[in-house]
């Protein structure tokens, strides 16, 4: 098997300090769980950014100037910006996470339309292509985020018709949001057998599904994401104190398995990116 490429997701757009004290806003707490993510293993963070009172925001000012200053600290890992913003902003606010300079390696590609909890997470055809247009014009390889089984087939689709950039691809199943494809073993094994040869995965396990998903990846070859995003807990009832807890206890599973940990450059060449 190939070396196991950690995501940490470190702060997401919807969780809060009310639910863990330790989830970042401030650049300078982004900083903090970037680093602490990436020390204990991560060669990726997935990257929402906030402004200082907790509010989601999409604008590039901010998303550059966090990315600058984590590249600082974090010199090698690789950024994958949001383009899904947070529940609710027009698609040209989201994709303004791209108009950074440099321009992003990688950025998500949400692929479908689907319930969230009690919202609705819109991500109509259209909105799709323009985000794919985007990602070809400027040479960004897209992470697709599937939340349900038919966004799978909706972004292949999309793919063959040249409407998002194509092989090799990289999909992060996120499984386990109430509303949609929930995160059993045999949903994750249908999708990773529909992907294209030569593609790349990860999976995502949402809330208590977090680890049991985690392990079943690195088992079946695949890769993980971690973090307060989608999971603010260690262990039952018990919160991480960062995002670096939650990705150390994916290397020692990992450990146990017998799957060694990427570093970013080794990610990158997995992934098929130059940087």
């Amino acid at each position: 098997m190939e070396k196991l490429i950690i995501t940490a997701a470190i702060c997401g757009a919807e969780v809060t300090k009310a639910q863990n004290p330790a989830v970042p806003y401030t650049v300078e707490e982004i900083v903090r769980e970037a680093k602490s993510a990436v020390d204990a293993g991560a060669a990726i963070v997935h990257l929402h950014v906030r402004e200082d009172d907790g509010t989601p925001t999409q604008s590039h000012v901010r998303f550059q100037e966090c990315e600058e200053a984590i590249y600082k600290v974090c010199p090698d890992v690789i950024l994958i910006p949001s383009t899904g913003g947070a529940v609710g902003m027009s698609p040209d606010e989201r994709l303004d996470s791209t108009n950074t300079n440099p321009i992003p390696e990688m950025a998500t590609l949400d692929c479908g339309t689907c319930n969230f909890g009690d919202d609705i997470f819109d991500n109509t055809m259209p909105t799709m292509r323009a985000f794919g247009k985007r990602m070809i014009e400027k040479g960004i390889k897209p992470e697709y985020e599937c939340f349900e089984m038919g966004h799978l087939d909706t972004i292949l689709t999309m793919a063959r018709k040249g409407e998002v950039p194509g092989d090799p691809m990289q999909f992060n199943f996120v499984l386990g949001v109430p509303g949609c494809t929930p995160a059993t073993v045999g949903n994750l094994a249908w999708m990773v057998n529909q992907i294209p040869a030569g593609s790349t995965w990860t999976v995502t396990g949402v809330g208590r599904a977090a680890f049991p998903m985690a392990a079943t990846a690195i088992a079946m070859g695949g890769n993980v994401r971690v973090g307060f995003e989608d999971n603010i807990y260690l262990s039952k009832g018990v919160k991480a104190a960062s995002n670096g807890e939650l990705v150390a206890k994916v290397v020692r599973i990992a450990k146990e398995l017998g799957r060694e940990i990427a570093t970013s450059d080794e990610a990158r060449t997995i992934l098929g990116l130059k940087k």
